[in-house]
């Protein structure tokens, strides 16, 4: 089908631009560590912004299930991977310079008016182009990530487009205890009613080589923040990286949101994102949990079960690890300056290949 990125394919133009060589574990003991990020949308631009300041050596594995917006309309009609959380994780690994600055905002900016180009990122168009070009979703954003001149590497989870279909109890608000199937990214982050599960279709997914490489090969393994069940769940779902993550010899962060998510996890506490996770993927082992103390002392969450909350961290094999990341406009955002301190804590604290400082 023409314009659909398939891994492997015949190319024409430039070869794949290939990443600084791989080094062991025993040569990279003052190395900065390898940190491997997975998630989408906001919730993983706000991790690899804070974890661009603690290493260059760092990969994002992202979602393709979006089906909203410019990416909905690129993939309805192109049949290509939807771009647009790649295009955010390449905007956030965007350096601090004048370079950086600008082409972080350029490949943000969106086009106005009502015409065809209406609401498209020009991002969104510039990666499409290039995975026409290269027939190759991998080398082309390798590429976008040199024209950028990212702080590390972005991937897509898999190299098809994905669906996500969630299991959802009331979605119909007359019939409260009625279990309905919502499909598509865009409509369970909205949904009424309250998620179950959710499912990856088509089925069991091929995941992209080089994203399961990265989480093999990681130091660390960092999963979320972001929208549970169309962002941070989605990875677990894809047998392959599933696989690579229970199996990685790398420690494993699970960050925790600041605010439940209205639709998508509205009234979960925070033992019950925990539960999600572990109903998902019962073989996971996670070191560490991040949760904003605030959010859980007051905040978002109310006044959480703090004894509650460990108990469930260590049912997952997990410390619990309170710190302040977030904003303090009010906002449930987390500040990349304090999110990469309270991440370089866990590294230091949890366990880590050697110094980097």
């Amino acid at each position: 089908m023409t314009g659909r990125p398939r891994s492997g394919a015949a190319r024409t133009g430039p070869a794949r631009p290939h990443p600084a060589p791989r080094t062991s574990q025993t040569a990279r003991t003052n190395q900065a560590p390898r940190i491997t990020a997975l998630g989408g949308g906001q919730g993983l631009s706000a991790s690899l912004s804070a974890l661009r300041r603690l290493t260059t050596d760092l990969t994002a594995v992202v979602t393709v299930a979006d089906d909203g917006g410019s990416s909905g309309r690129l993939r309805e009609e192109l049949g290509v991977l939807p771009p647009g959380d790649l295009r955010k994780a390449l905007a956030a690994l965007c350096g601090d310079d004048d370079w950086g600055r600008t082409w972080s905002e350029v490949i943000q900016q969106r086009f106005t008016g009502t015409g065809e180009l209406g609401g498209h990122a020009v991002g969104n168009l510039l990666i499409v182009a290039l995975w026409e070009k290269l027939g190759d979703p991998v080398a082309a954003l390798d590429w976008v990530g040199r024209l950028l001149n990212v702080q590390g590497r972005v991937l897509p989870m898999s190299a098809v487009p994905l669906d996500i279909e969630a299991v959802v109890r009331g979605h119909d608000p007359a019939r409260p205890a009625e279990l309905a199937a919502v499909r598509g990214q865009a409509s369970v982050a909205v949904t009424p009613g309250t998620v179950q599960s959710v499912r990856l279709l088509p089925a069991e997914p091929p995941a992209v080589p080089e994203a399961v490489t990265a989480v093999r090969e990681a130091d660390w393994v960092v999963l979320g923040p972001g929208s549970w069940f169309t962002s941070v769940l989605p990875h677990l779902l894809v047998p392959e990286l599933a696989k690579a993550l229970v199996e990685t010899r790398a420690r494993r962060l699970l960050t925790l949101n600041l605010a439940p998510q209205p639709g998508e996890t509205e009234g979960f506490t925070p033992q019950r994102h925990l539960e999600v996770i572990a109903d998902h993927a019962p073989d996971l082992a996670v070191d560490a949990i991040l949760v904003d103390e605030r959010a859980v002392t007051g905040g978002a969450f109310g006044q959480a079960d703090l004894a509650g909350l460990e108990k469930a961290a260590e049912r997952m094999g997990a410390a619990l690890v309170l710190g302040r990341v977030a904003r303090t406009d009010g906002t449930p955002r987390h500040d990349p300056e304090l999110l990469a301190a309270a991440y370089d804590r866990i590294f230091r604290t949890h366990g880590r290949i050697g110094p980097w400082r």
